[in-house]
């Protein structure tokens, strides 16, 4: 069996619980009322940041990728499988640069102009963007981040089935202490 590079494994696992933990905070965040506003603000700057470092490592991701080809996928693997491999890992890695990118667009947009500090620390600057802009950017990325839960159920769901019904090592390829049976 051929596995992920060390390297490509880290860096999937840390976007992939990011991710959840980037649409867990969005929906708690924009769940919070009004008068909640200390933990609301801070739930927007963690989800701020998380979404930043996300577009940091999905664009070291991408660079990866683009250096370092991935295993081929299993000769058992029928054609529409694999084109649907490709796909749902092309889309994926649209979504991991565009949502980040759409949420600081909309940030910087916002009418609200409220300054972003990553972690706490680091000022992030805001894009010279319209305010008119702002409905159009919020609508995009909560489009796009539905479109990512709904890719991340197929991919989990498609791994699950290699795994346990096909029985095959495509998820052991991808995560870090799994090894092929019998191996």
């Amino acid at each position: 069996m051929t596995r992920y590079s060390a390297v490509a494994i880290a860096l999937h696992w840390l976007i992939a619980l990011a991710i959840v933990g980037l649409v867990v905070i969005g929906i708690v965040m924009t769940g919070l009322p009004d008068t909640e506003l200390t933990r609301k603000f801070a739930l927007y700057q963690l989800h701020k940041s998380l979404g930043i470092t996300v577009l940091a490592l999905s664009l070291l991701r991408l660079a990866w990728r683009l250096t370092h080809p991935p295993p081929p996928l299993p000769d058992t693997l029928r054609p529409w499988e694999r084109r649907a491999a490709r796909a749902t890992h092309i889309g994926f890695y649209m979504l991991i640069v565009a949502i980040p990118l759409l949420g600081w667009a909309m940030v910087s947009a916002s009418p609200y102009n409220i300054p972003t500090v990553l972690w706490g620390v680091i000022p992030w600057p805001h894009l010279p963007l319209p305010k008119a802009a702002f409905e159009a950017f919020k609508a995009g990325h909560v489009l796009l981040a539905f479109g990512a839960v709904a890719l991340l159920v197929l991919h989990v769901a498609a791994a699950l089935k290699h795994h346990y019904v096909q029985r095959d090592d495509v998820l052991a390829r991808m995560l870090p202490f799994m090894r092929r049976k019998g191996a």
